[in-house]
């Protein structure tokens, strides 16, 4: 199914698209790819909704993208003994590994690593940050605080540390069980929470064992100042402004948007924007003219992709949503302003052969009148070098895995086709015409651009470029064997 725009839509499945037809919809309002939420759901509930997207995936002919996002460690309080205290500014409260229920004075916070990593003036953050402590003074088994933002708290709501690095994995146990279900269920990415260094997406991989690319959700300090050698190790970023807008001030999560993204473009990586982006229509059928404005935000930096968390996973309006984004997504795609944004942004350092022919593909695409860059790949390196360009023609990625199509479907620009294995380039530049005419990218009279690697079937030898007609005979009349 072709899409009329570039960027990518990401839709979380939830009770509000759960069955075939509704998710079915999804897809066909303009759902790219498809978030399952560990968080939520059992391994039977995540199951179903993997064989409904492989069904679907089926009887469209279109591979479907799938996202598995892991929970990540949740650092939580213990329960009060009535159920809930309100704390009021420069009170004193204790925070310690005793399992009493809580007072007014004090509540258990089970997790030793975040007092082994606690310091005097250290801030900790209590229900999305509604609540704010300030550390006073700090051991192995307490830190005594005082309130500096009170509000009610109450059982087992969440804990943020902003200031400090903690001494913990990205993944729980619950999230190593969940990473080894979903891998052999077959899902395409594998999203991870919680992390705050490098290592922690070194550990991700080596249990997914190459069975899905390693996606980074920044949502921390510690890595957005770890950012570079994130993402250096990662396959794709996601920039979770969720829990980045509590630990962080608010006012400084767009400008950490923006160089984000324009890191995982300089990457080739892809980069998706997330959370609340259409928060209201949870509710409503209509979104607020703030929201419009920031999903179009992300559309005008160059991120890969868009997503949609409880807006369709839990959402009255799951449809509506995902047709609002792809409306809007179309509407400045079709701006001219748009173009000079994307391309006054485009800084990639180019040191390969593969670079400059990606490069030229895409300086061709300007000024000459072809209708599409066709790339045969392999792993989905070629892909990604050609839309880190964002040129202002479609990507085809014709590749004969369908591993490799159903990942790149979160990457900018990308409409991915099944194709039978090439040996030779007249064979392979045939196949490019044929899937341009026969998905309505081109008519038989235009050309198109085909980019390829000789000899076919080796990974990383991107090499060849050629514009070429669609019209087969011209292909045959003018190419020697």
């Amino acid at each position: 199914m072709r899409r009329l725009r570039n960027v990518k839509i990401v839709a979380t499945l939830g009770p509000a698209s759960n069955d075939y037809a509704t998710i079915r919809a999804l897809f066909e309002a303009g759902a790219d790819v498809f978030r399952l939420n560990m968080s939520h759901g059992s391994h039977d509930d995540i199951r179903a909704r993997h064989q409904m997207l492989r069904r679907i995936e089926a009887d469209t002919g279109t591979p479907v993208c799938i996202l598995a996002d892991l929970q990540g460690p949740k650092l939580r309080v213990g329960t009060f003994a009535n159920g809930s205290e309100e704390l009021v500014e420069r009170a004193h409260f204790r925070l310690d590994l005793d399992p009493a229920p809580g007072t007014l004075e004090r509540v258990n916070l089970p997790h030793p690593e975040i007092f082994a990593a606690l310091e005097p003036g250290s801030s900790l953050l209590v229900n999305d940050g509604k609540i704010r402590l300030e550390v006073r003074d700090c051991g192995p088994d307490f830190a005594d605080c005082v309130v500096t933002v009170g509000g009610t708290i109450s059982n087992r709501k969440g804990v943020n540390v902003p200031d400090v690095v903690l001494p913990l994995a990205a993944l729980s146990e619950k999230d190593r069980r969940d990473l080894e279900f979903v891998c052999e269920l077959g899902v395409d990415w594998l999203a991870l929470s919680f992390v705050q260094r490098p290592e922690d997406v070194e550990e991700a991989r080596s249990l997914a064992r190459g069975r899905a690319a390693i996606l980074s959700k920044i949502e921390k300090p510690a890595a957005v100042k770890a950012f570079d050698a994130i993402l250096a190790v990662s396959d794709g970023i996601m920039v979770a402004r969720g829990d980045l807008g509590v630990e962080l001030p608010v006012q400084a999560v767009p400008p950490i948007q923006k160089r984000l993204v324009r890191g995982a473009r300089a990457a080739a990586k892809p980069v998706i924007v997330a959370t609340q982006m259409l928060e209201s229509m949870i509710d409503s059928p209509m979104p607020t003219r703030a929201e419009v404005s920031d999903v179009a935000t992300a559309i005008y930096e160059g991120a890969d992709a868009v997503m949609l968390s409880a807006e369709s996973a839990a959402g009255s309006y799951p449809i509506e949503a995902v047709t609002t984004m792809n409306n809007t997504a179309i509407s400045v795609e079709n701006d001219p302003v748009y173009r000079d944004i994307i391309e006054a942004s485009r800084s990639a350092k180019r040191t390969s052969v593969a670079d400059a022919i990606v490069a030229a593909a895409r300086e061709i695409a300007e000024n000459t009148p072809i209708k599409a860059i066709c790339c045969f790949t392999q792993t989905g390196k070629t892909v990604s070098l050609v839309a880190r360009e964002r040129p202002r023609v479609p990507i085809l990625a014709l590749t004969p895995l369908v591993e490799t199509a159903r990942r790149l479907s979160l990457t900018w620009g990308t409409h991915c086709v099944l194709t039978e294995p090439q040996e030779r380039f007249k064979g392979a530049v045939i196949c490019a015409a044929r899937a341009a005419l026969s998905d309505g990218f081109a008519h038989e009279h235009e050309q198109i651009a085909v980019v390829a690697g000789v000899p076919f079937n080796v990974r990383g030898t991107t090499n060849i470029l050629r514009v070429a007609p669609c019209d087969e005979r011209l292909i045959y009349s003018g190419d020697p064997e």
